[in-house]
């Protein structure tokens, strides 16, 4: 450490690690592959935890023209779900030397606000949701660098797209009632005009309602419990064969399933099985247990904030859907068992 420093520099770095201080701005800037080797890059980071070095971000900022600063816009965080989102991309953003502002758009109050005087000076750019679309507009985000989440890919505001594959997951869900025997299924649909959700709906249709002989329903509620519960009860007292299946486009629709099928004297899942999508801690606390699509919060996150640090540096995010799994539990057996 330089004499009389009670803060080490980028130079007490090169020393200890016996490389020069180009090559400790290439490592800790994350600009080293190709140019660096990565032993070399690892000496350094190795130094500079051993030193307890911290960049000047202050310094480094007013040189490169960023705030290293973005906004993660979800919609109102009635779930764990995004909060794992949150978490995935927070980690990648810390290593990267960037912080993450969480802006919850609000829910039932039209637009959200400008949280920042002028986003365009605050925030180097924005990740966000497609179910918060709205409040890009409001807050100027869709001026910046943008990555979009669980969006349209063919008509994303956002210069990259990452999602995860909601459509197997559909797939996923209607192969596993249909291989029990259920013929006569309850979409609980999630009432909010989001791409996430028309795509549910859609590979639905497609997977079970064109089949001969079988039957698909379609029930809307906002993701709450009650109303899943009397949006549930309605479908299942309307007229005609009564579902045996109900397939709930979240967690939480499909607690309200559960109590409409209790309030019906139905069980589950002898009378009337029951699928949810998130894989929510919520799944586990229901019984039975629930068969629902596992989406991995975090690793969505990650990637999110993967793809806007490459949108930054110019260069190709990573390609392909985030894989999603059926986790299949108690909720959910063969008609009539």
């Amino acid at each position: 450490m330089a004499p009389g420093s009670t803060r080490p520099t980028s130079r007490d770095v090169a020393r200890t690690a016996g490389v020069s201080q180009a090559a400790v701005s290439l490592v800790l800037g994350d600009k080293w592959r190709g140019r660096v080797s990565p032993t070399t890059a690892e000496r350094v980071r190795q130094a500079a935890q051993e030193l307890g070095y911290r960049p000047n971000l202050a310094a480094r900022n007013l040189r490169l023209g960023r705030t290293r600063t973005v906004l993660l816009v979800v919609p109102a965080l009635t779930t764990e779900f995004f909060a794992g989102v949150y978490t995935g991309a927070a980690r990648i953003a810390a290593a990267h030397g960037f912080g993450v502002v969480l802006y919850p758009s609000p829910e039932g109050v039209g637009p959200a606000k400008d949280p920042f005087h002028s986003a365009r000076a605050a925030l180097d750019g924005v990740i966000a949701s497609s179910m918060a679309a709205d409040a890009l507009t409001a807050i100027r985000g869709d001026q910046l660098p943008l990555v979009m989440l669980d969006s349209d890919p063919h008509g994303s505001l956002g210069a990259a797209t990452v999602n995860l594959d909601i459509a197997d997951g559909a797939r996923q869900v209607a192969h596993h009632l249909l291989a029990l025997g259920h013929r006569h299924l309850l979409h609980l649909a999630a009432d909010i005009p989001s791409w996430t959700f028309r795509v549910r709906a859609q590979e639905l249709a497609t997977h079970i309602g064109a089949l001969p002989d079988t039957t698909l329903s379609t029930a809307h509620a906002p993701i709450s419990i009650d109303d899943a519960r009397t949006a549930t009860e309605t479908a299942l007292r309307a007229p005609g064969p009564r579902p045996t299946a109900v397939i709930c486009d979240d967690d939480k629709l499909a607690a309200g399933a559960y109590k409409a099928a209790r309030r019906l004297g139905l069980r589950i899942p002898e009378d009337l099985s029951i699928t949810g999508l998130d894989d929510l801690a919520l799944a586990t606390a229901l019984d039975p247990e629930l068969t629902t699509v596992r989406l991995d919060a975090e690793l969505f996150g990650e990637r999110g904030m993967h793809a806007l640090l490459a949108v930054l540096d110019g260069r190709t995010p990573e390609q392909g859907d985030i894989p999603v799994e059926l986790v299949v539990r108690g909720s959910t057996a063969p008609p009539g068992t």
